[in-house]
């Protein structure tokens, strides 16, 4: 009869435990899915940049083979990237709408193009969807991290080594308020 019993407990912890793992597994499943879309939205993003780019190139030589040369430097983000890599990203990102807009500054022909205006929209959509995705993305992150770290299920998240994960942050800059003089 006991023997009945141990293995009546061991076998509620194997299912409770296999229970948690799966919860863990999707909820990091999540976490890669979410992380994938910043990646699509990144990738959409540069490539309203790359139109930029090429539209600047009647501008200036000069500035045009700069702004190609940080697009040669973008990197592909995916649910197995890290957060240093989506970051690195971000940073290019920037660099190549700095560039852009000091072009623009220098020609406001080029400012008043229809093209560039509509280019100029979609670079704005795509931002505001990143920003949305990197919400989505923490959101997801808070889920997972509460599950790997709320005892019990966090024994079972140690033992199978489930991490908690890195949350986005802003990029510097973007919390500033901006100067209104």
């Amino acid at each position: 009869m006991t023997a009945l019993i141990i293995i009546a407990v061991l076998a509620l912890l194997v299912v409770w435990g296999v229970g948690i793992q799966r919860r863990l597994v999707q909820s990091e499943e999540l976490c890669k899915n979410s992380l994938s879309q910043i990646g699509v939205q990144q990738n959409s993003r540069w490539d309203a940049l790359t139109a930029l780019v090429d539209l600047i190139k009647s501008y200036n030589q000069h500035e045009y083979q700069t702004l190609k040369d940080i697009i040669a430097m973008r990197k592909p983000v995916d649910g197995n990237s890290s957060v240093e890599e989506l970051n690195a990203n971000e940073d290019a990102l920037g660099k190549a709408m700095s560039g852009i807009n000091v072009v623009v500054e220098q020609y406001p022909e080029l400012k008043a193009n229809e093209q560039y205006l509509k280019t100029m929209d979609s670079v704005n959509t795509y931002e505001n969807q990143v920003r949305l995705a990197r919400m989505t993305y923490n959101d997801t992150v808070t889920k997972f991290n509460r599950e790997v770290r709320v005892f019990p299920d966090s024994v079972v998240a140690g033992l199978l080594h489930f991490a908690p994960k890195e949350y986005l942050k802003e990029p510097v800059g973007k919390t500033e308020m901006p100067s209104m003089k």
